[in-house]
C-alpha cells in the first residue's frame, strides 16, 4: 500500500493555472494524484483580453466572472482549487510607474501574506509544490509576490513554532519552479513548422521578448503530457475574459506542438528526498519516501 500522492500549484491569478502546468496537472489527476491549485488573488484588476467579452456588464462584475471562469477550468482539469483571498495588484504602466493600490497583494508584508498559503499546505498536505521563480515567470507584482510567499510557506509550513494558528505542521518534500516558455521550446516549434511549411504565429512575439532580461533556468524535470494538451487548451479557453479563442496561442494544432515539444518543464529548487536529475516525474524520490 502507498499513501495517495498530493500536488499543489501556487498561482497569482485565475487563468495562470491553465497556461502554466495545466497538462501536467491533468495527467497526474488521471493517474490518481490529488491536485490543488491555490490562487492568491481574484484577478479583480485584470484587463479583458478577449474582444468578445469586452462588455460593460462583464467589467462591472469582473471579480465574480473570473471566479466563475476559474470554476469551469477547475472542472475541466479535474483539480481542486481555492482562493487565498488577496486583492489583485494590477500591472502598473507608465514612466514613472504609479504606486500599487493600497492593500493589494503585492504591497503586503511577506510574513503576513504567506499565512493563508501555510494554512493551505497544512490542510492539504502536499508532497510537491509548484510555483514561480524570483521574477514571477514574468515581472507582474503579483507573480513576484507569489514567489516570495511560496518560498516562505515551503520553509515554514513544517515548523511548529511558525504560524501556530494555521494548523498542524506539514513539510512538503519538493519545490519546483515552472519553466513555462523556454526559448528552446519555441526554436523546436519553429523547426517543425518550417518542415511542414506552416506559418509560425509566435515569430513576432519571440522576437519581441528575446532581449528581455529573463532568468534562464535549467530544465531538471520534463513531464511528458502531450496527450493532455487539448484538455489544457479547453481549461484556458474557460477563462474567456483573458484569452481570445481565435488568438495565436491556439493557432497551432496540438499534434504539431506535441511533435516539437511533448513536455511541460520544471526546475527543481529544493528536495528533501533523494532524486537524480534529469527527472521525468515530479514525484521522483517521493514515491519511495511515502510508502507505508
Amino acid at each position: 500500500m502507498s499513501e495517495r500522492l498530493r500536488l499543489m500549484a501556487v498561482h497569482a491569478h485565475p487563468d495562470d493555472e491553465s497556461s502554466k502546468g495545466a497538462a501536467t496537472m491533468a495527467r497526474y489527476v488521471n493517474e490518481g494524484v490529488d491536485v490543488l491549485v491555490v490562487t492568491m488573488t481574484g484577478g479583480e484588476r485584470g484587463d479583458i483580453l478577449n474582444p468578445a467579452m469586452d462588455r460593460p456588464e462583464i467589467l462591472e462584475n469582473i471579480s465574480q466572472v473570473r471566479r466563475e471562469e476559474m470554476d469551469r477550468a477547475r472542472e475541466i482539469l479535474g483539480i481542486q482549487q481555492e482562493f487565498a483571498g488577496f486583492v489583485d495588484s494590477g500591472l502598473p504602466e507608465g514612466d514613472p510607474l504609479p504606486p500599487l493600490p493600497e492593500g493589494c497583494f503585492a504591497t503586503l508584508p511577506v510574513e503576513e501574506a504567506a499565512e493563508p498559503l501555510v494554512a493551505s499546505i497544512r490542510r492539504f498536505r502536499p508532497h510537491v509544490v509548484l510555483t514561480y521563480d524570483e521574477q514571477g515567470g514574468y515581472p507582474h507584482p503579483d507573480h513576484i509576490m507569489t514567489h516570495k510567499v511560496s518560498m516562505r510557506a515551503f520553509d515554514t509550513a513544517g515548523d511548529p513554532d511558525a504560524y501556530p494558528d494555521a494548523g498542524d505542521p506539514w513539510q512538503p518534500l519538493k519545490l519546483y519552479y515552472f519553466v513555462s516558455f523556454p526559448a528552446e521550446r519555441f526554436d523546436a516549434l519553429a523547426d517543425v513548422l518550417a518542415e511542414r511549411g506552416m506559418e509560425n504565429p509566435f515569430a513576432e512575439w519571440v522576437d519581441r521578448i528575446k532581449d528581455r532580461d529573463r532568468p534562464t533556468w535549467e530544465i531538471t524535470t520534463r513531464v511528458h503530457c502531450s496527450e493532455y494538451f487539448d484538455v489544457a487548451h479547453e481549461a484556458l479557453k474557460a477563462h474567456a475574459t483573458q484569452v481570445d479563442p481565435n488568438g495565436f496561442w491556439f493557432a497551432i494544432p496540438n499534434d504539431v506542438v506535441a511533435e516539437a515539444w511533448p513536455t511541460e518543464d520544471y526546475h527543481l529548487v529544493r528536495s528533501l528526498v533523494d532524486t537524480e536529475v534529469p527527472e521525468k516525474d515530479l514525484f521522483d524520490g517521493v514515491r519511495e519516501a511515502v510508502r507505508v
